[in-house]
């Protein structure tokens, strides 16, 4: 088994440094060929004046340009998840290539012309740009079935307890590409009787809600004999994973800490959310003020919404929306989130929602400083004493900021149930850092085009809440 996954892994990488050195490959061409003869070339204004010397370039500075290339185009394209063969879907996988190449030649394209002193050409790069596309589509599919071909689904054994196996039948379900699960079972039939079947033919073993003192066990068994487990964390779970390991003693100790982040962080986090917010504001205004004329134009109702939502420490602020729903929405005064094919949105606010500009007013909330631009979503007060109900440790996602864009949105779907948004939330805020903000940053660029992420809940919300409730229940024992 061991000696498998070895296999996957360097076929995996050797695959992945194919389909970057291909589209280096592409842009090398063009250097050579378009933009190194532009930028070597002098540059004289119409009186014959000369306004820069061309700029001569030896081996070492051409395999430079390359090489910068080739890293920023790895960097990318790695964190959009566009090397993930085998993990995601090929589509998915194209998707996330996308993304890397447009922000890897625009970066190229100012980095080109600044050598020049001047604008390059566009239309070569769009036509890196379309190439790499084409090459990068074959790629992903190829890979993929080479790698399907080579590596056929897990066959998995799934352990469960009291919670029921539907949903998570259902999550795993939709990767059949990557997970056959074979047979469940209940850990009421017996620790031994399952010991004794994960032996049999299973390639993994997912652990399901089951009580801890058993799943610890059945833990340290699967680990002994080499076998593979997929575990759904409990909260517990996810705060300890967040601990600091020190060395005090002769025995590891795990440090949870009762305050989230360091005032450092803080100030340094707010720092960035003034200065992206302002740049953000500034590059987005054209299409606010749009938007704002077509929402007015629309229905003659008001183009904003202010909706009180709550941040750190459960503190109260109106959040700032452009209105996608229409005016007498919750004429009832009830509080509801949106559901799927939302009767109540308009035609101006399905497109708003899908694109996310109904969002940009909130870059006033983090001005302000009432939220950041990566957190947990703000919820409203009703919802939040309602989930807090079903489950006390949703204030748990309070101990930090909210935020326009978080962990769970980019991770998760707008749908998610609540029990998993708030695991989701504690992973954020257990194992915070500058760096996964700029790189949740980056991932929700992505999230922008990804058309299940804006979607409303399913009706059988209700039921997962109830479900969220009894396995918070099971964490407190």
């Amino acid at each position: 088994m061991r000696q498998l996954e070895s296999i996957k892994r360097v076929l995996v990488l050797f695959l992945g440094f194919i389909g970057l050195t291909l589209n280096t490959i592409v842009y090398a061409y063009y250097w050579f060929n378009v933009y190194y003869p532009a930028v070597r070339q002098p540059r004289i204004n119409a009186d014959g004046y000369l306004i820069s010397n061309g700029l001569n370039l030896y081996f070492r500075g051409h395999l430079l340009m390359i090489a910068i290339y080739f890293i920023l185009l790895f960097f990318f394209t790695n964190t959009y998840g566009g090397l993930k063969i085998g993990y995601l879907k090929p589509l998915d996988v194209f998707f996330s290539q996308i993304f890397a190449l447009l922000l890897v030649n625009g970066v190229s394209y100012f980095q080109i012309s600044l050598m020049r002193n001047w604008l390059v050409p566009v239309l070569p790069m769009i036509e890196i740009i379309v190439i790499q596309l084409i090459i990068s589509f074959a790629w992903a599919y190829v890979t993929n079935w080479l790698y399907r071909s080579i590596f056929p689904p897990r066959q998995m054994l799934l352990v469960s307890g009291e919670y029921p196996v539907d949903d998570i039948i259902r999550k795993f379900g939709s990767r059949r590409d990557r997970f056959d699960i074979v047979k469940c079972m209940n850990i009421s039939e017996g620790l031994e009787r399952i010991e004794e079947e994960a032996l049999l033919r299973y390639d993994a073993v997912v652990i399901w809600d089951i009580p801890t003192p058993l799943r610890n066990k059945l833990l340290k068994f699967c680990y002994a004999h080499s076998i593979r487990v997929y575990m759904m964390p409990k909260i517990t779970d996810v705060m300890v994973k967040g601990a600091d390991q020190m060395h005090l003693f002769d025995t590891p100790v795990l440090l949870l800490r009762e305050y989230s982040i360091k005032i450092e962080q803080r100030a340094l986090k707010r720092l960035v959310d003034i200065v992206f917010s302002l740049i953000v504001i500034i590059l987005s205004s054209p299409v606010m003020l749009i938007t704002a004329i077509i929402i007015k134009l629309y229905d003659g109702g008001p183009v904003l919404y202010k909706q009180v939502r709550c941040t750190v420490d459960q503190r109260e602020f109106k959040i700032m929306k452009f209105r996608s729903m229409r005016v007498d929405a919750e004429k009832d005064g009830v509080a509801r989130l949106a559901a799927k094919n939302d009767s109540r949105i308009t035609p101006i606010g399905k497109f708003i929602r899908a694109v996310r500009i109904d969002e940009l007013p909130q870059l006033i909330n983090i001005l302000k400083g009432d939220m950041s631009f990566i957190g947990p979503r703000p919820e409203r007060p009703e919802i939040i004493k309602q989930y807090m109900e079903e489950m006390p440790e949703f204030a748990f996602r309070m101990k930090v900021k909210a935020g326009l864009a978080g962990y769970a949105q980019v991770y998760g779907k707008y749908n998610t149930t609540p029990y998993d948004k708030l695991k989701l939330d504690l992973t954020y805020i257990q194992n915070y850092s500058i760096w996964l903000d700029l790189k949740l940053m980056l991932l929700t660029i992505k999230i922008l085009f990804t058309p299940d992420a804006t979607e409303g809940v399913e009706e059988n919300q209700v039921t997962a809440m109830k479900n969220a409730e009894q396995e918070s229940e099971k964490d407190n024992k």
